[in-house]
């Protein structure tokens, strides 16, 4: 068997039956990510940014009583 045909074989193959599904799949992700988020995923982000804020401004409450109690508390170390 001579070198050619090591190569050639292998890159034949690869070039009929990957090449074109890797092509399409490669452009496929590049045209779903042109379009943007859909209408569900953009609710699932308001939801998630709405969620967010509430658990900020909790923590900002909790921080709050934390510095009333124990004004050293941001120092301690475990």
């Amino acid at each position: 068997m001579e070198f050619s045909e090591v190569i050639g074989i292998p890159f034949i193959l690869f070039m009929i039956f990957v090449a074109p599904i890797w092509v399409i799949m490669h452009y496929r992700s590049k045209n779903k990510m042109g379009q943007g988020l859909s209408d569900q995923e953009l609710t699932q982000l308001n939801d998630l940014a709405h969620r967010a804020e509430k658990m900020a401004d909790r923590i900002k409450t909790l921080e709050a009583i934390l510095d009333a109690e124990s004004p050293k508390w941001r120092n301690q170390h475990d």
